[in-house]
């Protein structure tokens, strides 16, 4: 038990809670030391355009000065979003179309001064503020920044892969796409920071809530039952918690992708940009959609004590809810994926390589689901062979419904925006097939002391068949599961629910936050869930000072009804 844990000015453990712990089926160390802690330590605080081509901010070369000149032409080209600029920052890395000599070479970075370094003022040619309020996230000032006829050195001009040289040469070291790099950065760094850990946070304080919790009996004569154990509530949160280490595990898969990547572009290559770019937004979309729905399933599994400020839970929903939309709108970034997913597709089908996450693409294997029993679908070959049947089949109609519009004589652009809700579809079960398979194969690698590997192999499943059972239109399209073999993935399913049940506080403990981290009066570790309620509802403002509204208006209105009595 971590040492935090051990008293509590509160009373000690709720014994309800603590009857969860007594014996854990496999080791909580051990878990918690796979999962690296859980503590938050970084928050990202860039907002970036998903329209990066379509800049409209200019920096013009002035030879004979040497410097940029840089413009925001109009409203719709200011700079809005990025945090700490509104009061804040004395700099800014600006991003704006170059320009030399009247000729257009795309987006470019700037280094720009934009306060003053003595007094903080804004600088010459500075139109700068704080955007306001927002639903979460008060404590960063998010600002707006405009520019005119601002100047920088030369050297100001972040220069790695792509140089001007004082004549007005622009010389080139490398690929264009190189610009959206640290978009792919922060959208792998966001994955973890902004959806996977308020993930693991609203089901640490959901699970343990629900075990606290007491309503109804499930057996006449027994006292109430903890809300855990009755099925409807285990089909609310355990998905969700399978969830939170599936997606943990392929933020590691991300982590190493982009890893292998910068190690090619320090060495100049580039080839591996275009899969960044594609699996960085297609699963920071992916993720951050999923998690969002899920935050907010834990705050209603916990019925009206979510929904107060207290439980934690509200902050975590309207925080995770901007994950959706800053770093890329997740529609746009779906549709992304989907150019590369249909490249690499025709580029298979073509018997061309392509890369190594997408060769499944050209491994089409025509049949049905073999499963003759429920106990068949526990098996990784069985599910995921499903999962990259439904990835096939979505990509390929599609990539023919798009071939065919345009062979018709319907225009490319149109033709593409008459496939885009397929095309999300396509990417979805994509990214959903690439983070059951990891799931599967890094259950596989993981030792077999102290039952890790046996209850991370139920979690698998449990991620894996509820994608099956949540979409089952996707795998009963074109017959390959059958009803009858979607009745066994409802089975499985349900049975695994109880089995999981068995563990659900361990394995949520095993992420590891401290009640500070959590700041949850329904999910502290100790799970005295009324008491601390009660403890902090009388420090509430409202409780300590007299109600001002009383001398105002209240003591009039009942003074005057005295008097007519």
């Amino acid at each position: 038990v971590p040492a935090y844990s051990q008293g509590s000015a509160l009373g000690g453990v709720n014994p309800d809670l603590a009857s969860e712990r007594q014996t854990p089926s496999f080791s909580v160390e051990k878990l918690t030391a796979l999962l690296d802690g859980g503590e938050e330590n970084t928050r990202i605080r860039r907002a970036v355009g998903t329209y990066l081509q379509g800049l409209e901010t200019t920096a013009v070369f002035d030879i004979a000065t040497q410097e940029f000149i840089l413009n925001t032409p109009k409203i719709s080209a200011m700079k809005w979003w990025p945090g700490d600029m509104g009061r804040s920052a004395t700099h800014a890395v600006v991003f704006a179309q170059l320009d030399i000599q009247g000729k257009c070479y795309g987006v470019h970075p700037f280094i720009v001064q934009i306060r003053s370094l003595w007094d903080h003022s804004l600088c010459p040619g500075i139109t700068a503020g704080d955007i306001g309020p927002k639903m979460n996230f008060d404590h960063i000032d998010n600002g707006y920044l405009m520019l005119q006829n601002v100047r920088v050195p030369r050297e100001n001009m972040l220069s790695k892969f792509c140089e001007v040289q004082p004549d007005g040469t622009y010389v080139r070291r490398g690929s264009q796409q190189i610009n959206y790099f640290t978009m792919t950065a922060l959208r792998v760094a966001l994955i973890s920071h902004e959806a996977v850990i308020p993930l693991m946070k609203a089901c640490t304080i959901a699970i343990r809530y629900s075990v606290v919790r007491r309503q109804s009996k499930l057996k006449p004569g027994e006292e109430e039952a903890k809300i855990l154990d009755f099925q409807t509530q285990q089909e609310k949160l355990l998905p969700h918690v399978a969830a939170a280490y599936a997606f943990h595990f392929i933020n590691n898969y991300l982590e190493d992708l982009f890893n292998r990547g910068y190690e090619e572009i320090q060495r100049e290559n580039f080839d591996m940009l275009p899969e960044l770019h594609a699996f960085s937004s297609g699963f920071k979309a992916m993720v951050t959609q999923y998690c969002a729905s899920a935050v907010e399933a834990c705050l209603r599994a916990c019925g009206g004590h979510g929904y107060s400020l207290l439980s934690g839970l509200p902050s975590l929903c309207t925080r995770i809810l901007a994950s959706c939309i800053y770093e890329g709108e997740n529609t746009i970034l779906f549709l992304q994926t989907a150019r590369f997913l249909i490249k690499c597709f025709m580029a298979a089908s073509a018997g061309h390589p392509v890369p190594p996450s997408v060769t499944y693409l050209a491994a089409v294997k025509p049949g049905k689901c073999p499963a003759k029993n429920k106990f068949d679908f526990l098996s990784p070959d069985t599910y995921t062979e499903a999962y990259q049947h439904a990835a096939v089949r979505l990509i390929s109609s599609t990539a023919a419904k798009l071939q065919d519009l345009i062979q018709s004589g319907v225009k490319k652009h149109d033709a593409w925006n008459e496939c885009t809700v397929q095309l999300v579809q396509a990417v979805k079960a994509h990214c959903h097939y690439i983070t059951v398979k990891n799931f599967a194969e890094t259950v596989e690698r993981l030792e077999t002391k102290g039952g890790i590997q046996r209850i991370m192999k139920h979690l698998c499943d449990l991620f894996a068949l509820h994608g099956i059972f949540s979409n089952a239109g996707v795998f009963l399209h074109d017959g390959y599961i059958s009803g009858a073999q979607m009745d066994m993935v409802t089975a499985s399913y349900l049975d695994l629910l109880a089995v999981i049940r068995k563990d659900a506080v361990p394995l949520v403990d095993a992420f590891d936050f401290t009640d500070k981290t959590l700041n949850s009066a329904l999910g502290s570790y100790d799970g005295q869930v009324y008491q601390r309620l009660y403890e902090w509802a009388q420090k509430s403002p409202t409780n300590t000072q007299m109600n001002p509204a009383y001398e105002r208006y209240l003591k009039p209105l009942l003074h005057k009804k005295l008097s007519k009595l």
